[in-house]
């Protein structure tokens, strides 16, 4: 097995590096590397690093313990409020998420997702967000928002549409149910589909393939697909923060949440 050292120490995540790959791990495994402003902050910070690190030719995300991320940390709170009170949502997916997700696209080198278990969320926008997504078995993805009475966000209105198309981008976006890993790898939405017991084996063998390859001709390659696939992907994570916004004052958020929070079904509106 190829060995992974310690490149930079942080709160929230590793950062490791195995010759000219590296690695960064969400390391929340307590909350299922669930995003707080504190791992924001890191995997903003690791994010930057790896980009302008010029020894760095390929880079895998992925999540420690149990989980690759189950998205915002609702238990944590909100970071900041509007002039009404409400959530700011929209400040915190300008200064958190956004930056993370537009680093990824722009990254002139590749960038794998590495998703066992839950990608929920955010985390799930995180993931495929990612040139690859390399996903286990036991892996599964959902997109929860509308179950808290919010909308999809991170760019998920945008690589789920261009990954598996139409139908189904709706049916994650309204329904709010689990795709499991196998059922991602038949619509496309990842790359490839890996036994558990042979996950890190073959994590390991993608990153460090890219790492020994081309890295210039990797960047062309992705700026042709974001001009192709996501020409205006900045406009469409500010629409998503404009709407999300709209919902952050909404009854239908405040009993979102209370439900999550006591774990139990929610209660929409007249429903």
């Amino acid at each position: 097995m190829p060995e992974w050292t310690s490149e930079t120490e942080y709160e929230n995540l590793k950062l490791l590096r195995c010759g000219s790959a590296a690695r960064i791990v969400l390391n929340r495994p307590d909350a299922l590397n669930a995003w707080d402003s504190g791992l924001g902050n890191d995997l903003l910070d690791a994010i930057d690093k790896v980009e302008h690190d010029t020894t760095v030719k390929a880079v895998e995300i992925r999540g420690a313990g149990r989980a690759f991320s189950s998205g915002a940390d609702l238990k944590a709170g909100f970071d900041h409020t509007d002039e009404h009170g409400a959530p700011d949502l929209a400040r915190s997916l300008h200064e958190r998420y956004h930056p993370v997700i537009l680093g990824i696209r722009r990254m002139p080198k590749p960038v794998v997702a590495a998703v066992h278990g839950p990608a929920v969320g955010v985390a799930c926008s995180l993931a495929l967000a990612c040139d690859l997504v390399l996903a286990s078995e036991s892996a599964y993805f959902l997109l929860s928002f509308t179950t808290i009475g919010l909308v999809p966000d991170g760019g998920s209105s945008a690589f789920i549409p261009a990954r598996a198309g139409f139908s189904r981008a709706s049916e994650m976006a309204l329904l709010g149910e689990r795709i499991s890993g196998a059922q991602a790898a038949d619509w496309g939405l990842v790359n490839r589909l890996v036994a558990d017991a042979d996950f890190e084996t073959a994590a390991d063998e993608l990153v460090l393939r890219l790492a020994r390859g081309a890295t210039s001709a990797y960047a062309g390659a992705k700026q042709q697909l974001n001009a192709s696939c996501f020409p205006e992907l900045e406009k469409q994570l500010n629409l998503e923060a404009t709407l999300q916004q709209g919902q952050a004052g909404s009854p239908d958020f405040v009993e979102g949440v209370t439900a999550f929070l006591e774990r139990r079904e929610a209660r929409f509106g007249d429903s």
